[in-house]
């Protein structure tokens, strides 16, 4: 078998978590082959909660699962590690501003970066689920200028899941058989879910979800909408941020990333632009991309985009880059 591949989970003690490791212990992320070696880390009050993690998948006797590490030490943590998902931050509750979640959260990543900067594998590979995703990975990145920018990425997977979800309801359809929905900017309530490029398998037969649907003012308003609420409306109803839906994005984000898809398909991912499509270069974005088995992806380019799409794409880029200005100086604070 293979060398066993070192993951971090931060949070690992939160609700996210535990929805999460089981899946990447099993090899459903990176492989059946794969051999695994979790590290966890949490804040040192919650190492009691972590041990009984711990305890739990010791008792999952899962093959792939070599070793369970926690932890409470940041540099401990990201020593020599492969992949971190950095799921620790505090989380958003019901009446909650981001700029709030941005104060409390963005010397977290700053931290954490600086402890990928002095331990981990320069060819590591970071996915930020922690809110505001977009910005703490921006943050992070920066505080890590060793490691490549396109090491780093964002969680929209989400996202593009509830997307689909909507398209394949209103349709009648499993959501498997909704392709290229793309999300483009932040993962906030600016996003902007874009299903002019789906497409949709019905009765064995492939169309776009324009014709399929058949009614553009539900796809310019109603479904934009309802995806960009889709988070809220989670936390109004259980009081407590998405957790069960968020930890199979994360898997679907690392999957694809690690293993790739297929030409023709495209996922969206929070990534560093390069100045396609009009967004500012450095910003954290989410495009589509297409992900490749050598672990790499590349920035879907060419895509025609109309004055609707335009709009938004550039509304939700206005405020990545107010939330990086508000964090550069939350840090230097």
């Amino acid at each position: 078998m293979a060398e066993p591949l070192r993951v971090l989970v931060t949070g690992a003690a939160g609700q996210i978590a535990y929805s999460l490791l089981y899946s990447v212990a099993k090899g459903d992320v990176f492989g059946a082959n794969q051999p695994i070696t979790l590290v966890l880390l949490d804040i040192e009050p919650m190492m009691g909660v972590l041990n009984g993690v711990v305890m739990e998948l010791t008792d999952c006797a899962l093959p792939l699962l070599q070793e369970v590490v926690p932890t409470h030490d940041v540099n401990t943590a990201f020593q020599n590690v492969d992949v971190a998902i950095l799921v620790g931050a505090m989380p958003r509750r019901e009446g909650m501003e981001r700029k709030d979640l941005l104060k409390a959260n963005v010397k977290i990543f700053k931290q954490q970066g600086e402890a990928l900067e002095k331990g981990a594998k320069k060819s590591v590979k970071v996915v930020v689920v922690g809110n505001p995703a977009n910005t703490n990975c921006f943050i992070c990145k920066k505080y890590a200028p060793s490691i490549p920018a396109e090491n780093f990425s964002c969680l929209t997977r989400l996202d593009q899941n509830r997307a689909c979800a909507q398209v394949a309801t209103r349709l009648g359809v499993s959501s498997q058989e909704v392709n290229n929905v793309i999300i483009w900017g932040n993962h906030s309530s600016t996003q902007f879910p874009d299903a002019s490029k789906a497409s949709v398998n019905i009765n064995g037969k492939k169309q776009s979800v324009k014709d399929a649907v058949k009614d553009d003012a539900w796809l310019q308003n109603e479904f934009i909408s309802t995806v960009q609420k889709r988070g809220a409306a989670v936390i109004a109803a259980r009081k407590l941020s998405s957790a069960m839906s968020a930890a199979k994005a994360i898997c679907d984000h690392l999957r694809d990333w690690w293993q790739g898809v297929p030409a023709g398909t495209y996922v969206s991912m929070g990534v560093v632009s390069d100045g396609s499509y009009g967004i500012e270069a450095g910003l954290v974005y989410s495009f589509p991309v297409l992900t490749k088995p050598d672990h790499s992806y590349e920035i879907i380019k060419n895509l025609s985009v109309d004055d609707f799409a335009q709009e938004k794409m550039e509304i939700t880029m206005k405020e990545l880059i107010e939330e990086r200005d508000a964090a550069l100086e939350t840090c230097e604070d």
